[in-house]
């Protein structure tokens, strides 16, 4: 038995300045509004609605933990409900320089996560029912998500 991958969709998520929470004792608490943005991918495409958020721990020891959660609508007017759950990290300089909004070279950490779709339409059923993977690269003003099925 193998597993193989195939795309789903790329988003392109646009995102606001951080609200830092600070220190909770566990590391630092950072929530990352989502304004919008768009995604596409072989028979789907959309944009991704306001309102959403990624909330991050910056662990002590460099990881980052990502918890998103927000939604995406089809060109159909579909509602799919994202929560994406991930870990980022990487060297000292390239992961500061991230926190920052500072750009750094694609490939230079660890970027990845395990979503989870929901949706109550019957065309797009199928993500309700499969595991996914995705990879991310973060830019100052936005976060380029590649989701793939795991078959």
């Amino acid at each position: 038995m193998s597993i193989n991958l195939k795309h789903i969709f790329t988003a392109n998520i646009h995102v606001d300045d951080p609200i830092e929470v600070g220190d909770v004792g566990t590391g630092i608490r950072r929530i990352i509004p989502i304004t919008g943005g768009t995604f596409s991918g072989p028979g789907i495409k959309g944009i991704v609605l306001p309102g959403g958020a990624d909330y991050q721990m910056i662990r002590y020891d460099g990881m980052t933990e990502a918890l998103a959660h927000y939604t995406i609508q089809t060109e159909e007017g579909v509602l799919i409900y994202v929560v994406n759950k991930g870990y980022r990290h990487g060297p000292k300089e390239i992961i500061d320089r991230i926190i920052q909004g500072e750009e750094v070279p694609i490939g230079s950490y660890y970027f990845k996560t395990a979503p989870l779709f929901e949706t109550g339409s019957e065309e797009y059923a199928f993500l309700n029912r499969n595991i996914f993977v995705g990879e991310g690269i973060r830019r100052p003003s936005d976060v380029q998500m590649k989701f793939y099925q795991v078959l």
